[in-house]
């Protein structure tokens, strides 16, 4: 069994809808951010940066894991699912979760700060975020260009990225003129585990909350 302390955010999500796919059985532990539930003592003894998500991994005595992106792969790895177990292909996989992680991850987010949470607005930083995701955007569409998915066969990779292309609109990317990037956002967005991983801790529908979420990030920033 696993046990997940998460919250409605595209880094919960990875985790979620991995669990889904490979069948695992987990149970869930939501982490109010917004309380600041995940700067606790309890909390930190499991993540010391005090960040969603973690994993305990109740079968394997009680071994903790914290970082999306390690917590996928180590999930991939204890199933043997969601990447190969042939060198180049399982590198080819960790690469693009690397890329997610270094790169779609830190600047989406940033976007998304400066875009919809910052009380002032400085235009400078918001066209700065947006531009450099956009460019990120731009070489998946590379990537995607013959390609079902971004290392071959569906993979973590995938997964890793695509909740964060998802709310592409909540950070103020556009995607147009990325067809190849929307196709690969439709295909895995159908899928039935992708479906019930995104509904993990609950519906996270952003524009019908716009108004909580960021009065409860402005609430974090301060």
């Amino acid at each position: 069994m696993i046990e997940l302390f998460t919250a409605n955010t595209p880094n919960g999500k990875k985790v979620s809808i991995t669990l889904e796919e490979l069948g695992l059985d987990y149970t869930i532990r939501r982490i109010d951010l917004a309380a600041r539930e995940q700067k606790q003592v309890g909390y930190l003894k499991l993540n010391p940066n005090g960040r969603i998500p973690v994993i305990i991994d109740r079968d394997n005595a009680d071994f903790v894991v914290f970082e999306s992106g390690a917590i996928l792969l180590y999930l991939a790895e204890k199933t043997g699912r969601l990447i190969p177990a042939e060198a180049n292909g399982r590198s080819t996989v960790i690469q693009w979760l690397m890329f997610q992680m270094a790169g779609i991850g830190p600047m989406q987010g940033q976007a998304s700060v400066f875009y919809r949470y910052a009380p002032e607005k400085i235009a400078y930083a918001i066209q700065r975020y947006q531009r450099e995701t956009r460019r990120l955007y731009e070489v998946l569409e590379n990537r995607l260009k013959g390609r079902e998915y971004l290392a071959g066969e569906y993979s973590i990779a995938d997964i890793a990225t695509w909740p964060w292309i998802q709310i592409h609109e909540w950070s103020g990317i556009s995607m147009e003129g990325l067809p190849h990037l929307q196709r690969w956002l439709t295909v895995i967005a159908e899928r039935p585990a992708v479906k019930r991983g995104q509904c993990v801790p609950g519906p996270a529908d952003y524009q019908e909350r716009r108004d909580e979420m960021i009065n409860d990030v402005r609430r974090f920033l301060a």
